[in-house]
């Protein structure tokens, strides 16, 4: 069975603001861009979106004239890939096994197992009826084979079934050859040729074909993908297998009502964590403790880390901060910790006779305990950004958030310690406009120069910046005192970008 998602990042996009289809957010033209080697483009559109004329594929200043009322926001591709994930771990009530289909679909294996929910059109209706219920749109497809089942899902205009019985080729002649799966350059050789339906490729022998379209890939020879249409060649899929999360519980003999003891049971709970994420090469980022008291009311505490750990003895500490508010009524007979979020993280052993190295002096840590006490809208915390402009080579976020990917591209000269909110203009005497500075002046005092160490040359960002931008020189230069500065020119004289160079300084060096 095939399951298509035609509007999946439009629906994603509708269940993350919380609106209804037609309603709040969405009653408005929507459109989500992304950004292309020629500019902005539209990926996905809304249906007030398309009733305005807005298309996938078109730039948004094409769209924006045709539609001024168009509102956009950015696309979410590895977002849309992970929520497929979980709708195929979600699918395998229909099958045995699933696999995914980029970027939207599913295709489930229901071998043998149609007879169980009445039929095959039970099956297929059931489908329909659940993702209506989720808020998503789907089309879903049977047949024999995958390819088969993808082609009717996509091109068949509704639910379809084809039985195992019927010829796969008489009935998917009048299909358009895009239901081979193939690429677009090949699908535009195909129409050029003639060959504009799955029926016409029938009348053209095996060997022109061959000789046209010598690919091994499957996306670009219709052979291949022809032969895995009609079950002639095999087509392997890679089913998608659940992922099972760190859990570990105790069951009390006796219902519990002090934090003292609620206190140890989780210690020992974090210890039992330790050793399951240690045996699965995990860390964890985001835990939940669960309490279940006599009268069957459940209380969830969840607790989220800035770096991924399986310190027992810090996991513990942060739960305790949080269990002093909670009543226990009768008691509490049921304790249970649940990973909802891991990381991958190796062990490592510094030595023979070292000691595990206790995260309570870590920087993760500290973050953990100033979130846990303030919050996290206090707790803020820089990190790397992709510019090669100082002043904006970091940026603040939510302690929380995950570190952006560290570039090796991005890796500059030594920097110094300490930068300036804001560069401060000095006064500096120089042998000539292009040399290198001999006294300067900055805060009423004047300053020798006997070492110099530069130019380091970094251009204006040229697709930020407007085109009046100066280029930088910087030096590290130290004074006769021995206290030593970060500074810039900025500019150089006759660029033609106006007058003679200012100088800056940016930092202070150690």
């Amino acid at each position: 069975m095939a399951i298509w998602l035609p509007r999946l990042a439009v629906d994603r996009w509708r269940h993350a603001e919380g609106c209804e289809r037609g309603q709040g957010a969405d009653g408005e033209p929507y459109a989500l861009i992304a950004e292309t080697a020629h500019g902005l483009r539209i990926e996905a559109v809304n249906d007030a979106g398309l009733a305005a004329g807005a298309r996938p594929g078109m730039a948004v200043a094409d769209a924006r004239a045709v539609c001024p009322a168009l509102k956009v926001a950015p696309s979410d591709r590895a977002g849309d890939l992970a929520f497929l994930e979980r709708l195929a771990v979600w699918a395998q009530r229909w099958g045995p096994w699933t696999a995914l289909d980029p970027p939207d679909g599913l295709l489930v294996d229901i071998s043998a197992v149609a007879h169980l929910f009445g039929g095959e059109e039970r099956l297929l209706a059931e489908v329909q009826t659940r993702f209506i219920a989720q808020g998503l749109t789907a089309r879903a497809a049977i047949a024999p084979t995958a390819g088969a089942a993808w082609a009717l899902a996509h091109h068949g205009g509704g639910s379809l079934i084809l039985a195992p019985q019927d010829s796969i080729e008489a009935c998917l002649a009048g299909l358009p050859v895009g239901a081979l799966r193939l690429d677009g350059e090949v699908l535009l050789v195909l129409r050029r040729l003639g060959l504009k339906r799955i029926g016409d490729l029938a009348g053209v022998g095996r060997d022109a074909l061959k000789r046209r379209f010598r690919h091994r890939s499957p996306v670009t020879n219709p052979l291949l993908r022809m032969d895995q249409l009609l079950g002639r060649a095999p087509e392997p899929l890679l089913p998608v297998v659940r992922v099972s999360e760190a859990l570990v519980q105790r069951g009390l003999l006796e219902p519990i009502r002090h934090s003292e003891l609620l206190i140890r049971v989780v210690a020992d709970l974090a210890a039992d964590m330790a050793r399951e994420l240690e045996a699965r090469g995990e860390g964890a980022r985001r835990l939940e403790l669960g309490l279940w008291r006599v009268d069957g009311d459940v209380v969830l505490r969840p607790l989220e880390l800035a770096a991924a750990t399986r310190e027992a003895t810090h996991i513990a500490r942060l739960f305790a901060g949080r269990l002093d508010d909670i009543d226990a009524g009768f008691g509490i007979e049921l304790v249970r910790m649940r990973a909802l979020w891991a990381e991958p993280l190796a062990v490592v052993q510094k030595g023979l006779g070292a000691q595990p190295e206790d995260s309570g002096t870590s920087l993760a840590a500290c973050m953990d305990r100033l979130t846990m006490r303030l919050g996290t809208a206090a707790v803020r915390r820089p990190v790397p950004y992709a510019s090669h402009i100082p002043e904006r080579a970091q940026r603040w976020q939510p302690p929380l958030e995950p570190e952006p990917v560290s570039q090796e591209e991005l890796a500059f000269h030594a920097r110094p310690l300490k930068l300036l909110d804001r560069a401060e203009q000095i006064a500096v005497l120089y042998a000539t406009p292009d040399g290198h500075p001999r006294q300067f002046r900055w805060r009423g005092g004047l300053h020798e120069v006997v070492r110099v160490e530069g130019p380091e040359r970094i251009a204006p960002e040229w697709w930020r910046e407007r085109s009046g931008t100066r280029l930088r020189d910087y030096y590290r230069i130290e004074d006769s005192e021995g206290r030593r500065y970060w500074i810039y020119r900025a500019g150089l004289a006759g660029d033609g970008r106006g007058g003679a160079p200012d100088w800056f300084l940016q930092g202070l060096c150690s």
